[in-house]
């Protein structure tokens, strides 16, 4: 269940440690689509499609662009090309069918912002990332999919959006037929105690976010709360491929 993460190549950042624990499951599918990085200050997951050619090959590809991010300390607008270059590469890898390769990709990037530590948080898709600061889960990726709009637009009841038929139907993925993609990033200071979450649908599928926000807080270390999430996931039915990240920060108070 666990698996693996570089942790000796530590963030470029200044001053900042982290303690990272990476967990991924097969779950009830053949085989698993899910790919992760976790090193040297970028953590991130990608979740290649199901039911598309080669979903696998295709998360893989996005991490593996993604991997030029290690060890530096980006600008937003770097990490939005590199995003696009994944793009690019998950849309050039050969289909056999009308239905191209694609992929979600979500999580953070460690930066620096005005002599200040900083998350970036990128994504694209409906793999999720969380921020729990002060034992509180937060979402703060949005779900690019035609169930969460339906959601905003007052349509679909929030709370039957987990049972809804089309929940799983994405609109911007790397990859797919679409000739460009628009990620949506974030940045904001590293706080301390910040435990950040990267994580593929095969979690938020399984549990309400106020179970894993409980098994976060029951959990000491980044490890040992990337491997309860995705036992728990398992347990409630584990329909899908599971796949987290947990990075927990430490940065010097001023």
């Amino acid at each position: 269940m666990t698996a693996t993460s570089d942790e000796s190549v530590q963030p470029a950042v200044a001053g900042v440690r982290v303690d990272v624990g990476v967990a991924t499951a097969t779950g009830r599918r053949d085989s698993n689509e899910d790919s992760v990085l976790a090193e040297g200050g970028v953590y991130v997951v990608a979740d290649g499609m199901g039911g598309h050619d080669a979903g696998e090959v295709a998360s893989a590809t996005a991490v593996g662009t993604l991997r030029a991010l290690v060890g530096t300390v980006p600008e937003l607008s770097q990490v939005v090309d590199v995003l696009r270059g994944a793009h690019e590469r998950v849309r050039d890898l050969p289909s056999h069918s009308s239905r191209r390769p694609g992929t979600t990709v979500t999580g953070v990037v460690l930066t620096e912002h005005e002599g200040l530590p900083c998350w970036i948080v990128l994504n694209v898709g409906d793999s999720r990332t969380y921020r729990m600061v002060g034992g509180v889960l937060e979402q703060i990726t949005t779900d690019h999919s035609e169930i969460a709009l339906l959601v905003a637009r007052g349509l679909v009841p929030a709370d039957v959006a987990a049972r809804h038929p089309r929940r799983h139907v994405v609109t911007r993925v790397l990859g797919g037929g679409a000739s460009e993609v628009e990620p949506d990033v974030w940045l904001f200071p590293v706080s301390p105690g910040d435990r950040m979450l990267a994580c593929s649908d095969g979690l938020t599928d399984e549990l309400t976010d106020r179970r894993i926000q409980a098994e976060l807080r029951a959990a000491d270390g980044a490890q040992e709360a990337a491997d309860r999430l995705v036992a728990a996931a398992l347990s409630a039915g584990g329909h899908d491929n599971v796949t987290v990240v947990v990075v927990d920060a430490t940065v010097p108070r001023r």
